[in-house]
């Protein structure tokens, strides 16, 4: 599902049409770079916000119908005006990045599902917005699946945030069933993690579940691209289950034989 390191675009799609690649690629890297800047190398916090907060003028720049002095921005430029895009979707995503510099615990699931509005939701609104289908039910729905595939990779990825000190599973979550920062620096995987991990795992369901009429009501291309998201999202999801939780030893991958059955589950939708 993913693509290099910023796991919530599709921009290798074959399914993507000619004609929009161009406009995905063009917004991919405003999304890659500006996670870059948030995580990758070793940069201070407040020259990672420095920079951040210099994208965002950038964006002030677009608003404004001004030419950027960057050939990424310029090309972004030319892209929103030529698909007429909203620009707040690119913005939440800075905003969402912003908060990854210094938020590294979110105690209630409702600040969870805030940080997935702004850095996975703005990415199904903005593809909905190029395909011309970005009506109220398409971007709730859409809303739905961009959460349920955030959370589903922080599941899978427990491990790997907690190298970055960083604890997506909320706190009243890890009170609720006993679980403590300590057993996940550990690898803990008794059985208050897996009622912990089952119970994570059928949230992210249910959400994935309760957008999932999208992927049927959208035609085409489109369509299908997204059963196949949501179709690979609930795999990923049932690869959690039958580790028992355990995504310290083994974290859930996708094989060619996943990809058999997540394409016969999109057909038979």
């Amino acid at each position: 599902m993913a693509v290099d390191h910023y796991e919530n675009f599709p921009v290798a799609s074959l399914l993507l049409p000619a004609r929009l690649r161009p406009a995905v690629a063009d917004i991919y890297a405003f999304a890659r770079s500006a996670d870059d800047i948030a995580d990758e190398g070793d940069a201070t916090p407040e020259e990672r916000l420095a920079s951040l907060h210099a994208y965002e003028a950038q964006l002030d720049l677009i608003a404004r119908q001004q030419p950027c002095a960057t050939p990424m921005f310029e090309r972004l430029r030319q892209t929103i005006a030529r698909h007429d895009l909203p620009l707040q979707p690119l913005r939440d995503l800075l905003s969402a990045f912003c908060q990854d510099v210094v938020t590294t615990r979110y105690a209630h699931y409702t600040d969870l599902l805030d940080y997935c509005r702004r850095s996975a939701n703005p990415v199904g609104a903005l593809m909905l917005h190029l395909y011309g289908a970005a009506s109220e039910e398409n971007l709730r729905d859409s809303d739905a699946i961009c959460s349920a595939l955030q959370l589903i990779n922080f599941w899978q990825d427990v491990a790997i945030d907690w190298q970055k000190q960083r604890i997506y599973l909320p706190l009243e979550d890890l009170a609720r069933f006993g679980v403590k920062p300590e057993d996940i620096a550990a690898g803990r995987c008794d059985g208050r993690w897996q009622q912990l991990m089952r119970f994570e795992v059928e949230r992210a369901r249910a959400l994935m579940l309760a957008g999932a009429p999208l992927a049927k009501r959208l035609p085409g291309r489109i369509g299908w691209e997204l059963r196949l998201v949501v179709q690979g999202g609930l795999r990923i999801l049932a690869r959690v289950e039958r580790v028992q939780g355990d995504v310290f030893g083994h974290r859930p991958k996708l094989g060619k034989a996943d990809w058999l059955a997540i394409g016969w589950r999109a057909l038979t939708m």
